[in-house]
């Protein structure tokens, strides 16, 4: 459906402004056996990847602060509502005038849109955690370590999942904001290139690139990663489908025949 109203906007339409799938197909080919494909997408991905891995990194250790003292949660939090307020493209005008033109640049706007998304998830999680259960592992005298993997690790993860996912998604575009005005390389530069020179097939191409990078990341790496995470999760349903409840025939005692004479 979406190919067909595309290719029907095409033909009542100028190719600068819509380009058909077919012209688009054949900038995508183009883009593929042009000389500075291969840099231009490692180049983003490697800025992507590094802001978020950053982000991951910082974000889950304040979470987890957070979530431990009420005192450090009433502190940080009207400071929190600041950095989820301020939009991307303002990060990136910071960027470029504290970093100028580098990857440092993209880097430091990925990060900055992550991070808070990431420890708001990882802080919730730590907020879901029964404190007796914590009480318990003290009384067995757990570590500290212990205590955090095997009493907060279960609670927080699947908040973590749902907040790194959604932090990535949103750094994945913010980096493109980040190289079209502070990269002289990368997806986003070569966007900005082509909008300058109205190529519009070559933008249409560029963002089907995105889209199908992104999916690939999505279904190939994160999905796998969460199923992987979470097994156990599936193994306890499992394991609960399989006991038999106390009503049925299996689990009720049988009757014993009683003796006569």
């Amino acid at each position: 459906m979406i190919l067909l109203a595309w290719w029907w906007g095409a033909q009542h339409l100028p190719s600068f402004v819509l380009p058909g799938p077919d012209k688009v197909t054949q900038a995508l080919f183009a883009l593929w056996n042009s000389e500075t494909f291969g840099r231009d997408v490692v180049a983003t991905c490697r800025r992507v990847l590094l802001g978020f891995g950053i982000a991951t990194v910082v974000g889950t250790l304040l979470g987890l602060a957070l979530g431990a003292s009420r005192a450090l949660a009433r502190f940080f939090e009207p400071l929190l509502a600041v950095f989820n307020t301020v939009s991307s493209a303002i990060w990136a005008i910071f960027a470029i005038i504290w970093f100028g033109i580098s990857d440092a640049t993209t880097v430091f706007v990925v990060f900055m849109t992550a991070m808070p998304l990431i420890l708001t998830s990882v802080w919730q999680g730590a907020q879901t955690v029964e404190p007796q259960y914590v009480d318990l592992a003290r009384s067995f005298r757990m570590s500290r370590a212990q205590v955090l993997r095997k009493i907060y690790g279960p609670s927080i993860l699947p908040h973590f999942f749902s907040g790194a996912r959604l932090a990535f998604g949103f750094g994945w575009r913010v980096s493109l904001v980040a190289e079209t005005i502070g990269s002289s390389d990368g997806i986003g530069y070569r966007l900005r290139q082509a909008a300058d020179l109205v190529q519009t097939d070559q933008v249409f191409a560029w963002t089907v690139l995105l889209v199908a990078l992104m999916l690939v990341i999505e279904g190939g790496l994160l999905k796998p990663a969460e199923r992987w995470l979470f097994r156990w999760k599936s193994a306890s349903k499992g394991s609960r489908s399989a006991a038999p409840s106390p009503s049925s025939p299996a689990s009720s005692p049988s009757p014993v025949p009683s003796s006569q004479g």
